[in-house]
This record gives C-alpha cells, structure tokens and sequence, in this order.
C-alpha cells in the first residue's frame, strides 16, 4: 500500500495534472500545502479524493520531515507539483510496494526534465534522478536548506528504470523565481561548510562551470536548449552563489548620516550634489 506525498504551495498551474498522475498508482493521495494563496486548496478541494494537511513553510526538509509520517502507509512516494508517473514507473512501484521480500528502505528515480516545453537530456540534467520512493519509518531528509537529500544506508537503496516527468522550468520568469531564492539557501549551505568567495573564484567558477556542463556533459547536444540551460546554471547559478558568498563577508552597511559628496567641477558647470545612496 502506498501513500502519493504531493509537497506544495502556489501550484495552480500543475496540482491538477500531478494529482492525477499519482492516483496512476495511490492508494492515498496526501496534499501537503504551505500557505497557497493562489487557489491551489480550492483545486484541492475540487479534485476529491485527497488528505489535505497545511503548515508554515520554515524549510524544505523540515516541512517533507513532517509530513512524511502523517502518510497512512509504509511506503510513501514524494512527488513535488511539477512531476508526473510515468506508466514504466506505476508498474515498478507496484512491484515494489507489493513485494513481502523486499528488503530497501529507498529506491533512487531517474527524472527527464523540461525546460521551456523541451527535454534537457544532456548539461545540468544529464542523469537527473532523486531518491523520493521511501519507507515511511525508515527515512528522512537531511539538514540542507535546499536540494536536500534523503538519508538512506546505500546497501539499502535501490534503483528503478522508470522515469518521472519533470516540467522544471515553464518561463524564465519562472527560472529566476526559483533560483533567486535557491541561490541564497544555496550559498548559506556553503557558508556552513566554510566556502568562502574572492574574485578570482566568482571569475573562473562560472567559466569552469558552463564549459563542464556543454563540453563534457554534452550540453551542446540539446542545441539552443542546450546553450540556456548550461549559461543560465554557469552565470545565474554558479556566479550568482559565489557573489552571494562573498557578499556575506564583505558588504559594507551604508550610513545614512554621512555628508553628501561633492563631485568636482567642471568648467563652467555647476557642482553637483550626491547623496552616498545615489
């Protein structure tokens, strides 16, 4: 028996099409919310058939940590709002949750993810996959504030050949919305564990980046696709990171009182005035 976990908040565009995904396999659909304002518990609602739990948001882990054990069965499958179940992957779950020998405690998933409508194969995606088939009692998220893992002994994970559907990136409003806010909890991740920026780093990270991610992982095989996705991890990712890094150690606070600055005359112009603010 298995319990669908559907993680969300602000999923309009895609609670409907997720949820029936995981009915493909559910025998418990439970919809996690933290704080929709959108409309998403009204599509909730809407749909039937599915526990709501709500909380306040106060981190990706310890959110999925809490809602892990309110599922109503052992094994629990987490499925974020932008995902779908293939049908490969509905038949391996079954053999899985059905199996009395079963002797994992996780199974890693491979996803094919999409940017703009197309599939990145190659670059930042080339062998995507998370752990998210999970027994209930067993597993956990770590501590990491964003892409955060599930900690499992490795003889006691296994791997499905089915994959998940993965509509990542639907504009590149929505691209920036998400790694604003994932480059912050992704530098304080590094900050924790000591990394620290210069401008050397914040200079050759991102050119070493984009060039291992389209030469070596083969970005440059998903052509224009290719190009934005590799440039977009290399400059917004990568560099944004490290600025966030070398911002924590050496932002200077502006004083407000301080006397405005006069900037030298020219000939036969006036002087012109600017605030420290300007």
């Amino acid at each position: 028996m298995l319990t669908v976990l559907i993680p969300c908040k602000n999923e309009r565009d895609h609670i409907r099409q997720c949820v029936a995904s995981a009915r493909l396999v559910a025998d418990e659909v439970l919809v996690a919310d933290s704080g929709s304002t959108d409309g998403t518990l009204d599509l909730v609602a809407e749909l039937g058939d599915c526990r709501l739990i709500e909380r306040e948001f106060l981190g990706y882990a310890s959110f999925k940590n809490w809602a892990i054990p309110q599922a109503t069965h052992d094994w629990v499958l987490i499925l974020d709002a932008d995902e779908r179940i293939t049908l490969e992957l509905t038949n391996e779950i079954r053999a899985v949750v059905q199996s009395p020998t079963d002797t994992n405690d996780a199974y890693w998933i491979g996803r094919r993810t999409f940017f703009l409508g197309y599939e990145a194969r190659y670059g930042p995606w080339l062998n995507d996959g998370v752990v998210r088939l999970i027994r209930r009692g067993r597993c956990r998220y770590d501590r990491a504030r964003v892409h955060e893992g599930i900690e499992v002994d490795a003889d006691r994970l296994g791997r499905l050949s089915g994959k998940l559907l993965h509509y990542s990136i639907d504009s590149y409003d929505d691209y920036f919305a998400k790694y604003v806010k994932y480059t912050r909890l992704g530098a304080a991740d590094r900050w924790d564990r000591g990394c620290r920026a210069s401008g050397w780093k914040m200079l050759a990270s991102p050119i070493g980046r984009f060039l291992w991610l389209y030469l070596i992982r083969g970005g440059f095989l998903d052509g224009a696709i290719g190009v934005q996705t590799c440039m977009l991890q290399a400059l917004f990712v990568t560099f944004v990171k490290q600025g966030r890094l070398w911002e924590r150690e050496h932002r200077r606070e502006v004083e407000e009182t301080a006397e405005p600055m006069v900037l030298p005359m020219r000939q036969g112009r006036r002087p012109r005035i600017c605030s420290p603010t300007a």
